[in-house]
């Protein structure tokens, strides 16, 4: 199995609102991404200097389904998005 970590730091406009965008999107792509075993989205609640805005953990069977995952068109729609609103992020894949 292999988990797809990721954490957005977002812009500060229309910050509460983008988040929602970005959570709900992200959380409607199992239905849609066969090889997307499963999705966890948290937004933050802790507000320190050290925490990220938003959190995505993904599970997949294996390297070849986060390949598939990658350039699906609806990862992709997602992905352009989140572009537009945040300003880092960090990603940690492993094996478990």
């Amino acid at each position: 199995m292999l988990v797809h970590i990721v954490m957005f730091q977002f812009k500060e406009e229309n910050k509460e609102v983008n988040l929602i965008r970005v959570k709900e999107m992200l959380e409607s792509l199992p239905a849609k991404i066969d090889t997307l075993k499963n999705m966890e989205v948290g937004i933050d609640i802790s507000r320190s200097e050290r925490s990220f805005d938003l959190v995505l953990t993904s599970i997949f069977d294996d390297q070849a389904g986060l390949d598939i995952y990658v350039p699906h068109p609806a990862h992709q729609e997602v992905v352009s998005v989140i572009k537009e609103v945040t300003v880092l992020s960090k990603v940690v894949d492993y094996l478990k």
